[in-house]
């Protein structure tokens, strides 16, 4: 888990460093080819019957739609704001899930995780620190980019008997396709080989972290692993501070501390609940950070 989370880090570090030459189109579009290519003998193995006959075709398409809003939100946010800030933002996402749940998947929430979700929205607020000067464009992207990240994760849910192969690769065709329109609308800016290399190796970063954090999964209950999901925002500080020379205020930090204890507090009571009903939907573990079963 540690090194999933390591390797989400690195790519949305590369991510941030190459929005200082290019568009964002560039980056979904070469990062999408790369998915791809990895992915070539996955694809290969399921074959186009695996395609035609898996279900829930246009729920898949509405999920792939959400997962291209997020990632380009997310880059769009990180191209004027601090990494580490962006990243609070989105590990919100697993509490927005929570909040709809009732909503879009029928289930209960408690008076406890309402608590939580509550508590969990003021760390947003304090993140955040809304003032007339603070709340940017690279804010809003950031805010509207975990909540589209939230409603990924619910039709992930929503779509469990789907093969995992199935679901990447309709994600990495769809980024592919909003890549490429947006570099038709607005150019194409020359790419030199090292920069290029970095573009490819985003779309093998994202893959790689969702291997380990698979495998941390499939080696430990959900319950010791998930909780490591948090170094994230470490990551980003760390990361943020030494290649772009971030420092993200008391508010923030503070924020981000929130946002934190109440997702764990959501994840350990959910948790709990399933063992004693013996039946959920889809596991929680699918609420982690970038996580798709690539099996």
């Amino acid at each position: 888990m540690l090194l999933g989370v390591l390797f989400f880090a690195l790519n949305d570090t590369m991510g941030k460093w190459l929005l200082g030459t290019y568009a964002v189109g560039q980056l979904m579009l070469v990062r999408s080819i790369s998915g791809l290519c990895v992915m070539a003998p996955a694809i290969h193995r399921v074959r186009l019957g695996g395609f035609r006959d898996a279900p829930r075709p246009g729920l898949q398409l509405v999920r792939a739609g959400f997962s291209t809003l997020e990632a380009s939100l997310f880059f769009w946010g990180v191209s004027t704001l601090p990494l580490a800030e962006v990243m609070t933002y989105y590990m919100a996402g697993p509490i927005y899930v929570t909040a709809l749940s009732p909503l879009l998947l029928g289930e209960h929430v408690g008076w406890r995780r309402w608590g939580a979700i509550g508590i969990g929205f003021c760390g947003v607020a304090l993140a955040l620190h809304p003032s007339p000067g603070s709340l940017s464009v690279g804010a809003v992207c950031a805010l509207t980019g975990s909540f589209f990240y939230a409603l990924f994760l619910i039709t992930t849910r929503k779509l469990a008997a789907v093969p995992g192969t199935v679901l990447m690769t309709g994600q990495l065709v769809s980024s592919l396709i909003f890549g490429a329109a947006l570099v038709m609308a607005y150019g194409w800016t020359s790419i030199g080989p090292t920069d290029f290399a970095l573009m490819l190796l985003l779309g093998v970063g994202s893959l790689l972290g969702n291997l380990c954090v698979n495998q941390s999964l499939r080696l430990a209950p959900a319950t010791t692993v998930v909780p490591y999901q948090y170094t994230l925002i470490l990551w980003g500080m760390l990361f943020g501070y030494v290649f772009f020379g971030e420092m993200i205020g008391p508010l923030t930090m503070a924020g981000a501390g929130i946002i934190i204890a109440s997702g764990l507090f959501i994840f350990l009571r959910e948790q709990q609940l399933g063992r004693r009903s013996k039946a959920r939907d889809v596991p929680t573990e699918l609420v982690i950070a970038k996580l798709h079963d690539l099996d």
